[in-house]
């Protein structure tokens, strides 16, 4: 390879790392929250700041490997690694799964020692982990991620297979069941009231559900089906006013990230084996519209995770919805 296509091709690994940091659950660290994470820890998958970085270099590479952003050079397999994951927010569904009550997470503003249990807890102790996901790691090679930490831990979840449908040639790797439950003070668009419902777009796809006439609290319960892409991003939630003879005023939006149900439902797999039970989060932040944190439970034989959503760009509103991983072999 020549000078100038080693150049090119480490741009290029800069910029798929770059482009990773950029998504809105990894602006912050994955440990604290301190915004602007720097850091990151290469075979776990996550941005990390500069005082939660200190811990990560106390456990040791074979735990974590850290790697500065900006100033350190990154191997192809590192990059890769890290863009498996998916990023903090995929990585804090499995790591902090089942958190305990009474145990938080630390703040920017933390101590170390705080932060030191903490971190031990999460990665080294795997405590907050699902039992048998729970692997014990001997001394290895920092450079070699194929059998680092992480890698062992997501290779125990992966798709086995990605079926191709019809439509066009996308490929899916299952279906998201939408109940939208009801709306709650929901925004003035007509005199005194509003025509409200709701529309979900995920790729292409677009669905919605009837409108309720001049209701700023609907109940819907409404259920509706997406096909999930391979290459999938958040679902799109919208509210509007229908108005008869104009076009339909928004009534406010937000995004439901998919990423934390169906790294849940697959790290379980078949959930008919499994009794009720908690086996996944997706927590409340500055940086989403959750309401309160999101649970992701498996409810008599399916994965179901119940959603409140504060509306956005919009002066009121909640609304309430209930998912359910649907795989392609189910």
């Amino acid at each position: 390879m020549s000078r100038f296509s080693e150049l090119k091709h480490a741009a290029s690994g800069k910029r798929r790392l770059k482009d990773l940091l950029l998504q809105s659950d990894n602006r912050f660290c994955a440990d604290c929250g301190a915004p602007d994470p720097k850091w990151a820890s290469a075979n776990i998958g996550v941005f990390i700041c500069l005082k939660c970085c200190g811990v990560h270099r106390s456990l040791g590479t074979h735990i974590s490997k850290v790697l500065s952003v900006t100033l350190d050079e990154w191997s192809d397999d590192e990059i890769d690694s890290m863009t498996e994951v998916g990023g903090n927010s995929s990585a804090n569904a499995i790591y902090e799964a089942f958190l305990p009550e009474g145990v938080s997470k630390p703040g920017p503003d933390s101590s170390h020692e705080e932060r030191m249990r903490f971190i031990r807890s999460k990665y080294e102790l795997q405590e907050f982990l699902k039992p048998s996901l729970r692997i014990t790691s001997g001394k290895t090679s920092s450079s070699s991620l194929k059998s680092s930490f992480s890698t062992k831990l997501f290779d125990s979840f992966r798709i086995p297979s990605v079926s191709k449908n019809s439509e066009g040639m996308v490929e899916f790797i299952g279906l998201v069941k939408v109940k939208v439950k009801k709306g709650t003070n929901l925004a003035i668009r007509d005199m005194l009231s509003s025509d409200p419902y709701v529309v979900l777009a995920l790729g292409k796809q677009t669905v919605q559900t009837t409108v309720m006439k001049s209701n700023l609290n609907p109940v819907w319960n409404e259920e509706l089906m997406l096909s999930v892409p391979q290459d999938f991003g958040p679902i799109k939630l919208s509210v509007f006013d229908h108005d008869t003879f104009s076009a339909d005023d928004i009534m406010g939006e937000a995004e439901i990230d998919i990423q934390p149900l169906i790294t849940s439902a697959m790290a379980f797999g078949d959930p008919e084996m499994f009794g009720n039970m908690q086996i996944g989060k997706w927590l409340k932040s500055h940086d989403n519209a959750l309401v309160v944190d999101s649970i992701i439970n498996i409810v008599d034989g399916k994965v179901m995770q119940e959603i409140s959503l504060k509306l956005q760009n919009v002066e009121c509103g909640e609304l309430e919805v209930e998912l359910e991983w649907m795989p392609l072999d189910q």
